[in-house]
């Protein structure tokens, strides 16, 4: 089964920062996009946070984490990053690790193909 694992997750106070990362498993030559995205408790949808596609090394985010956020990639361990800074309540999340072979601009989440299962991020005082 193809799933890529997540590791990080805490509890940070606001203004914090978070290191999460994310290895990607089974064949790692056909996602060519890897990317992170959110869901917040209350039933609320799982939202795009950020994306690194190897097509140009581009990198993608949302509004809500422009600045404060940053994805990058490690091609070779496979790997892909997110560094959370200036961290906010509204941040709190179960934070997911994505695979694909493409970037879906219009919705980043019909790209993926393989999830990973989550870790948790809570940004509270």
């Amino acid at each position: 089964q193809v799933q890529p694992v997540e590791s990080g997750g805490g509890s940070v106070q606001p203004g914090g920062s978070l290191r999460l990362s994310c290895a990607a498993s089974g064949r790692t030559s056909d996602s060519r996009v890897m990317g992170w995205f959110r869901q917040a408790p209350g039933g609320k949808e799982r939202e795009f946070v950020a994306a690194f596609s190897r097509v140009g090394d581009n990198t993608y985010y949302a509004d809500s984490v422009k600045g404060r956020f940053t994805v990058s990639r490690d091609n070779v361990k496979n790997t892909c990053d997110l560094q959370m800074n200036n961290l906010k309540p509204e941040d709190t999340a179960v934070y997911y690790c994505a695979q694909g072979g493409v970037m879906d601009y219009s919705d980043p989440r019909k790209g993926m193909d393989y999830w990973g299962k989550g870790t948790l991020v809570t940004v509270s005082s």
